[in-house]
C-alpha cells in the first residue's frame, strides 16, 4: 500500500505506528472550499476517509458548500452578501442554504464515500435535535446565522458505533423550536469535535496553513501552541480569514480536543499525509 506524494511515496510500514496510535480514536474533518469543486480532490478525500475508517479510526465529516450556495442564489437572482466573513442569511437565503447543504452537497458527499467503499450517512443539525442554536448576537446583524448553544451527540455516537461515517451539514434548530439557523461549518466542526470527545480536528482549507509570509510557503509554521496565538495575531501573521479558523481551533482545544490542524485541501491525499506520516502537512495547534 502506497500513497504518491511530491517527495516520493508513503509506505504502509511507515504509517503503521500512526495507525496503531489512532485506531479507535475519533477525528472530525471539516471539508469545504476549492477541495469540493475538483472531482479529483473530492475522490481523493473520499478515499482517504474510507481508508481511515477501514483502519478502525472513527471519522466524522462536517461540510460547507459556499460555492454551491452562491451558484444557486445567482440562479434565483439573489446576490450573495457577506458580513464579517459570514453569509448574510435572510429567510429566502436560508431556504436556499438548507436545500443546497442538506440536499445536493450532503448527498453528493455520501455518494462519493459509498462509491469509495465506505458506509456514510448524511444528516444535519435538525435531525433528532442534534444541534440547537441561538441567533448570533455579537458583531453586525447577519440575519439567520446562529451560534451553537447545545449539541446532542447521541445520533453521531450511534452511527460511529455501527461503523458508519456521519456526514453532517451545519444547519441548526432554534432553542425555542422556531427558526432554522445557518451555522458556519468550521464552528460546527469545532463544537462537534469537543462534544464527541474527538482526539483531532482537521480543517481542510485553501491555504497550506499559517505562514509568516503569506506569499512564501517556505515560511509555514508547522506547530503553534495555544499560548502563542495572541502574539501571532498582534504581529499580523494571523489575520483576515485565518482568524475565525484559528478561533475554531482554540475552541476545540479548550473543549478537550488534543490537536487541531489546518491543512491544504487542494493537495491530493493531504488527510493521509497529515495523519499517517511524520512529515505531515499544514499547521498543528496544541494546548
Amino acid at each position: 500500500m502506497i500513497w504518491e506524494k511530491n517527495e516520493g511515496v508513503v509506505r504502509f510500514r511507515e504509517a503503521l505506528p500512526f495507525i496503531q496510535k489512532l485506531s479507535g480514536k475519533t477525528i472530525v474533518i471539516k471539508y469545504g472550499g476549492n477541495a469540493m469543486l475538483s472531482e479529483a480532490l473530492r475522490k481523493s478525500a473520499a478515499c482517504d476517509i474510507v481508508f481511515l475508517s477501514a483502519l478502525g479510526i472513527k471519522i466524522i465529516l462536517v461540510h460547507g458548500g459556499g460555492p454551491e450556495i452562491d451558484c444557486m442564489l445567482k440562479k434565483v437572482n439573489i446576490k450573495p452578501r457577506f458580513i464579517d466573513g459570514l453569509r448574510y442569511t435572510d429567510e429566502e437565503t436560508m431556504d436556499i442554504v438548507q436545500q443546497v447543504l442538506c440536499g445536493k452537497v450532503n448527498k453528493d458527499l455520501v455518494s462519493l464515500i459509498d462509491d469509495a467503499g465506505g458506509k456514510a450517512v448524511g444528516i444535519c443539525g435538525l435531525d433528532r435535535g442534534m444541534i440547537k442554536a441561538t441567533r448570533r448576537r455579537t458583531g453586525a446583524d447577519c440575519g439567520l446565522v446562529g451560534e451553537i448553544a447545545a449539541i446532542e451527540p447521541e445520533i453521531i455516537n450511534d452511527m460511529l458505533g455501527k461503523g458508519y461515517i456521519p456526514v453532517i451539514a451545519g444547519i441548526a434548530k432554534a432553542m425555542d423550536g422556531g427558526s432554522v439557523y445557518n451555522i458556519n461549518a468550521d464552528t460546527a466542526a469545532a463544537k462537534l469535535a469537543a462534544a464527541v470527545g474527538a482526539s483531532k480536528l482537521i480543517l481542510l482549507t485553501d491555504v497550506p496553513g499559517v505562514m509568516k509570509d503569506k506569499k512564501n510557503e517556505d515560511t509555514l509554521i508547522s506547530h503553534i501552541k495555544m499560548t502563542e496565538t495572541n502574539a501571532l495575531r498582534s504581529s499580523g501573521i494571523i489575520s483576515g480569514g485565518m482568524i475565525p479558523k484559528i478561533d475554531c481551533c482554540m475552541e476545540a482545544l479548550q473543549g478537550g480536543v488534543e490537536e487541531a490542524h489546518i491543512i491544504d485541501g487542494r493537495a491530493e491525499h493531504s488527510i493521509i499525509i497529515k495523519l499517517l506520516t511524520d512529515k505531515g502537512t499544514g499547521t498543528m495547534f496544541t494546548a
